[in-house]
């Protein structure tokens, strides 16, 4: 290993611009191999420098995901190129997640550190606890004013968990990333989070419930414990609630085409409330009703009022509402009260602005819904190595940001082409059709049966 670089062969002197010529194309050589081992491994090869430079006993690394060779002359084997470092908090859930699957190591730095509090927040440590739960082998290193934190990832374990959220974020902020996580564990995966259920951050527990759920079922992940059970509900700030998710694991995903999602044949929703009057849930649906009616008669929307041990600690109401198309594509929309203290809102407004937003999620279009986007590409990118194709409505900035995340941590990049719809097709507006070939991922944490 600690061999000095020798060239096979003698330099004539005086060329010395002839040299550096060669040395500076002495560069990282990449070289695909077929290798059916997705293991972290450092060896060493005799090799020549492609440049004409020769060089013997070359480190050859090789990285978790991409199965790719990097031959890099001199480098030291400390495995610092499968790291990545990033500025500031934001995006926070989107690079430790990534990190988690492609097996990189990730430094955040500047984590607020202008202002007046500086460093991690509660919610955030608390995702970092959950990360460290549900893996086996994980290292985290955070400097005394939490402005820096280091994160080496482990290996996705899964089992039984528990897990007490900040109240600060609802469950669904864990949620989200749980979702990503689950399919590639080594054994089923059943996490109870307990916490805020509901509030108008994040995405609610009945949203991902009807949307993440049978999008994840189109790319192969489904089973008999594939479910999410609202236990108890918890509004905020007090929180409260209880969410059981249950998920199977998978070794491989599969690639898919949605490319069609057909016209709108029902709506379904949940109208929820705790700690107030019954009466509350009945408005909300009467005016959300009185929107949705002059476009569909099929729509159902379910009252859910909890009391007692099971409705949380603090009082608060709201509306899920899902629209579910022909060709089994779901668009959502939600809202819910503001925390007590912070103002009032009128349950027929909230049921009214809600309705008006499922509405323009409709208008957006796509085979996904917004809040969505970042799930599927996500699982596109992990496919087997087959194109994949979905349509989307307008890119959010979350998703757009998490596209340039799959590029650094899979090194991914996606075909984007910009679809206008006719003026007299009436399907809404510009919609955005992604194409990409996925890594070939596969769930080497599997236990095989």
């Amino acid at each position: 290993m600690g061999e000095s670089l020798q060239p096979l062969g003698e330099e004539e002197e005086g060329k010395e611009e002839e040299k550096d010529e060669k040395q500076a194309k002495m560069q990282t050589h990449m070289i695909v191999l077929k290798e059916p081992f997705p293991t972290i491994r450092i060896r060493q090869q005799h090799l020549f420098d492609p440049s004409g430079f020769p060089y013997s006993r070359l480190p050859l690394t090789s990285c978790l995901l991409e199965r790719t060779w990097i031959f890099t002359p001199g480098a030291n084997n400390n495995m610092a190129s499968l790291g990545l470092s990033y500025d500031g908090c934001n995006f926070f859930r989107q690079r430790l997640v990534l990190s988690t699957l492609s097996g990189k190591h990730v430094k955040i730095k500047n984590i607020r550190f202008k202002d007046d509090d500086p460093g991690l927040r509660d919610f955030e440590a608390s995702f970092i606890r959950l990360l460290d739960k549900v893996t086996n082998g994980s290292r985290i290193e955070i400097n005394q004013t939490g402005t820096v934190l280091f994160y080496q990832p482990g290996l996705l374990y899964g089992g039984s968990v528990e897990h007490d959220c900040n109240p600060q974020r609802s469950i669904g902020y864990y949620l989200e990333a749980l979702l990503m996580l689950a399919p590639f564990m080594k054994m089923s995966l059943k996490a109870t989070l307990r916490g805020v259920t509901n509030d108008p951050t994040d995405p609610t527990v009945d949203l991902l419930k009807s949307t993440a759920l049978p999008l994840m079922k189109k790319f192969g992940i489904d089973g008999d414990g594939f479910d999410i059970t609202v236990v108890k509900r918890g509004m905020p700030p007090g929180g409260g609630g209880e969410v059981v998710f249950t998920c199977p694991v998978r070794r491989i995903v599969k690639p898919i085409q949605l490319t069609e999602p057909g016209k709108i044949k029902r709506i379904r929703g949940v109208a929820y409330s705790v700690r107030v009057s019954p009466q509350m849930g009945n408005r909300i649906v009467v005016s959300a009703r009185s929107i949705l009616n002059q476009f569909l008669p099929d729509i159902y929307i379910y009252t859910d009022h909890r009391k007692g041990a099971s409705s949380g600690k603090s009082p608060g109401f709201g509306l899920t509402l899902v629209a579910e198309t022909l060709n089994g594509c779901f668009f959502s929309a939600e809202m819910s009260s503001v925390p007590q203290g912070q103002g009032t809102v009128l349950p027929e407004d909230l049921g009214r602005n809600c309705a008006k937003l499922l509405l323009e999620e409709v208008y957006r279009g796509g085979c996904v819904d917004s809040s969505n986007q970042s799930l599927a590409l996500l699982l596109m990118t992990l496919g087997q190595q087959d194109v994949s194709k979905v349509l989307l409505g307008p890119l959010s900035p979350y998703t757009i940001e998490f596209l340039r995340h799959i590029r650094d941590f899979f090194q991914i990049m996606f075909k984007i082409e910009v679809q206008k719809p006719l003026e007299d097709e009436r399907k809404g507006g510009d919609k955005v059709l992604m194409t990409c070939v996925g890594v070939g991922y596969s769930n080497i944490n599997k236990t095989v049966k």
